[in-house]
């Protein structure tokens, strides 16, 4: 394999991912980069003057990277004509604010229609034919959606795509500020499973493309659980011409599977053309099905806000989880696909997307207090590139949970960075809900064997009402254990079945250096450990309630490092 020195140099100098054990990491002028993202809302990138006033409050929050749209519309207004200007005021002032950008590339579809795309492109349905659905009655609607079975859509759309790129390359593969591209944004098709027009109706008719079943059959082994629930005699269908409502049984999951086909084909082309001109990260990103509406955490909100149970209600053809081997294969050029992330279930969908070892991105998700809590468990359980509240330039930096959470990542990243490649399976994240909050999706407590012991996790000790909670634990080697997060409590419990006795041996508070160095604050035992029973890493503002003695300390630092250990008694030591 040869030296350091000799792998560094087959790596490229521009923004690119590196493989780890469990999933991959951004590189960023040759180091790694923990993403603190956040998007901003739709319009915001478009004025370099508007976003002058968004990067200081984004700085004083804690952010460094935002994710925002270039859409086509905006950079090819006159087919031909390209328009760079505005794109080059903006990231030049990210760069002069020290701020990364993951540009949002609205080109044909944006949320399953067309408005981003160029008015020569919405004015020539002769060139660039719509898609349109039934409706009730058996009424025939056109939509402003582009169909994906026009060729020359996609031309259009890559090469368009393709100049960007190209652009992008001349103007900052030195400078690495835009680190990712996402292509396109939510596809699919809403209002019906599929699209009904005449040049979809034929293709409709035609046998599922031979190399798209034999790879499906191929690799069905090992594709994504929620494909081999929907499709379990798949595998064993015979080879030849077969229809998609043969390959795929259920009328509206074979519509779905074809359009999924249609789109990750053409989103394929896209891509294919951009990675050529610039070999920056591309992925692609997803409403969110679900089947079971039991796995959504709405709390009041209606379900239809959670995506929708049924393809056309969310956008069929789209990079569900079902679909999403499909989309792997006709869409090779994207490296991962990224899950919009509002009201499912944060886990589940967490480890949906990491199938295979795919990298983990959220690019849209809850920008509260609640939504933001989660983030831990996608950093520390499952090496999350990044986490990107939506809208998140409309919050103040001091309104915003978003400051308090990133400030401590930001300060912890090195540490969080080194176990997320080396020793991902050595630590966890994890979150706590307000008690009024808690749902059926909510957890008491979070169980892991990091190293020799099982690692208990619960809401930290008050005498008053318990407060929420979130944070991660990574495990150093030899029994030391690298706290960080509030509202929380660790026990250990050794692995050894001859083990008679697991305590703490040593627990330090940690104050945190400029580098994420870390030194020794206060020696922390008695009321903070229970007297050895657990570590409490407190709220900011422990509830006492009508207790007259203040046991348990305010979180300072929010860092801490404990080592445990066990041990094993013979007879005769009793």
């Amino acid at each position: 394999m040869g030296d350091a020195s000799d792998r560094s140099t087959a790596y490229p100098s521009h923004p690119h991912l590196r493989k780890t054990k469990t999933s991959s990491q951004l590189y960023v002028n040759g180091k790694p980069f923990m993403m603190l993202s956040g998007e901003l809302h739709n319009s915001s990138l478009s004025s370099a003057s508007f976003m002058s006033s968004v990067y200081p409050n984004m700085k004083a929050a804690n952010v460094n990277t935002l994710l925002g749209s270039v859409s086509w519309e905006m950079i090819e207004p006159v087919e031909d004509q390209f328009d760079f200007s505005e794109l080059d005021k903006v990231i030049l002032g990210a760069r002069e604010h020290d701020m990364r950008l993951v540009l949002l590339w609205f080109g044909s579809f944006k949320n399953a229609l067309s408005t981003y795309a160029p008015g020569w492109v919405k004015v020539d349905v002769k060139r660039f034919p719509r898609v349109h659905v039934k409706e009730a009655g058996d009424v025939t609607r056109t939509l402003e959606l582009v169909s994906p079975f026009n060729e020359r859509a996609w031309k259009a759309d890559a090469k368009a795509f393709a100049k960007l790129m190209k652009h992008l390359k001349e103007l900052d593969s030195e400078h690495g500020t835009v680190l990712m591209i996402q292509v396109e944004n939510e596809t699919g098709v809403l209002g019906d499973s599929r699209d009904r027009s005449k040049i979809a109706e034929k293709a409709f008719r035609e046998p599922v493309p031979k190399d798209v079943m034999q790879h499906l059959q191929k690799t069905y082994k090992e594709s994504s659980p929620y494909f081999q629930k929907r499709f379990p005699h798949f595998q064993s269908l015979t080879a030849g011409n077969v229809t998609w409502e043969q390959a795929f049984v259920d009328r509206i999951d074979a519509e779905e599977m074809f359009m999924a086909n249609a789109f990750s084909r053409y989103i394929g082309h896209v891509a294919a053309a951009g990675k050529a001109e610039y070999g920056i990260p591309l992925y692609a990103n997803v409403w969110l099905n679900f089947d079971d509406p039991s796995i959504l955490d709405l709390q009041g909100i209606p379900v239809v806000v959670g995506g929708g149970h049924k393809a056309g209600i969310y956008p069929s053809g789209g990079a569900c989880p079902h679909t999403m081997d499909l989309w792997k294969y006709n869409a090779p050029a994207l490296d991962f696909l990224s899950p919009d992330l509002y009201f499912h279930d944060y886990e589940t969908v967490c480890k949906q997307y990491t199938h295979q070892n795919q990298p983990l991105f959220i690019p849209e998700q809850r920008r509260d207090e609640r939504g933001v809590r989660r983030i831990w468990l996608a950093y520390g359980s499952y090496a999350a590139l990044g986490c990107s509240p939506f809208g998140i330039d409309s919050l103040k930096a001091e309104e915003s949970p978003v400051t308090r959470h990133y400030g401590l990542l930001n300060s912890m990243s090195s540490h969080i960075l080194d176990a997320q490649a080396n020793r991902p399976d050595e630590m966890m994240g994890f979150f706590f809900d307000e008690m009024d909050e808690v749902t059926h999706t909510s957890k008491d407590s979070w169980v892991q064997v990091l190293g020799d012991f099982e690692i208990t996790v619960e809401r930290s000790f008050v005498f008053g009402k318990p407060g929420a909670g979130a944070g991660m634990v990574i495990h150093k080697g030899n029994g030391k254990y690298l706290l960080i997060g509030w509202g929380f409590q660790v026990t250990w419990k050794s692995t050894d079945p001859k083990s008679t006795f697991t305590g703490i041996l040593y627990s330090e508070e940690k104050e945190v250096g400029k580098n994420g160095d870390l030194t020794t604050g206060r020696v922390m035992n008695g009321d903070e450990t229970r007297s050895g029973a657990f570590f409490i890493m407190p709220n900011e503002d422990p509830d006492y309630g009508s207790f007259p003695i203040a046991v348990t300390i305010p979180s300072r630092t929010m860092v801490a490092e404990c080592t445990a250990y066990s041990i094993c008694e013979e007879e005769e030591d009793y």
